[in-house]
């Protein structure tokens, strides 16, 4: 799981999210086992810190600082301690560390132990910033907010648009294929990405890439691995792809 998740989770507890983003949120919960159980690991211990801490306000101040706290806790463990601003006791902050740590341990074993791969290990997606010519910034700014922020259903309607001006920007078809493989659209994904591998633009490996983790979701391990094996050792997914394929072997 990625830091933005842990902060979704907490943004939905919270009742932070719009109509759209909870339906993404709930539509994710159905379709990816590993972001299920990593939602209900947080949702039990958020539920713990309420209870032990007491104070509604100080246990919800508590989890959406939990990623940092523990941060600065692994950070300083072969440094010098920096001083800490905290206004309860020394037994609360020290409760608060061993959860967040607890926590991170928990998302971690679950990961790293939980048998097969899933795609949610090895889908992790760094931000976006488009640079389609010819396209309003407030178009290419409206889909890259929603990509970065996960709001895949609302990505791939602004990406269609963009191919409405540019229906051959590889650039765009590449991100709309990972919006489908995201939102369950495995046949339309796969023709869009088979493409992209089997031409000669700078997306060629890692639309090979990304449908081997298409196949990865849809339980197909088989043509998952066929995949695999045809990303080149010079692509940058190449030991991702190896790391992949030794966890299905």
């Amino acid at each position: 799981m990625e830091e933005q998740d842990y902060i979704l989770f907490e943004d939905y507890l919270s009742g932070n999210l719009d109509e759209n983003a909870i339906n993404a949120f709930e539509t994710r919960l159905e379709t990816d086992k590993a972001f299920k159980q990593s939602f209900s690991i947080y949702k039990d211990i958020s539920a713990h810190l309420e209870h032990e801490i007491g104070n509604e306000e100080n246990a919800t101040d508590f989890r959406a600082n939990l990623d940092n706290i523990s941060h600065n806790y692994f950070s300083k463990l072969n440094t010098q301690q920096e001083e800490v601003n905290v206004k309860k006791s020394s037994g609360f902050y020290k409760f608060a560390i061993a959860a967040s740590v607890a926590l991170l341990l928990g998302f971690f074993v679950f990961n790293q132990f939980s048998g097969e791969p899933n795609y949610s290990d090895f889908a992790n997606y760094d931000q976006i910033s488009l640079t389609v010519r010819g396209t309003s910034d407030a178009l290419l700014n409206e889909a890259e907010t929603a990509f970065n922020s996960k709001n895949y259903e609302q990505a791939e309607q602004l990406f269609n648009q963009i191919l409405e001006e540019d229906s051959s920007n590889t650039e765009i078809q590449f991100y709309k294929s990972i919006t489908l493989i995201e939102t369950n659209q495995f046949s339309e994904a796969d023709e869009l990405l088979k493409g992209i591998s089997e031409g000669n633009s700078i997306y060629k490996n890692k639309a090979t890439w990304y449908l081997a983790l298409s196949k990865l979701k849809q339980d197909n391990l088989e043509g998952c691995k066929n995949i695999l094996k045809n990303i080149p050792e010079d692509a940058e997914d190449y030991k991702q792809a190896q790391k992949l394929l030794n966890k299905l072997d």
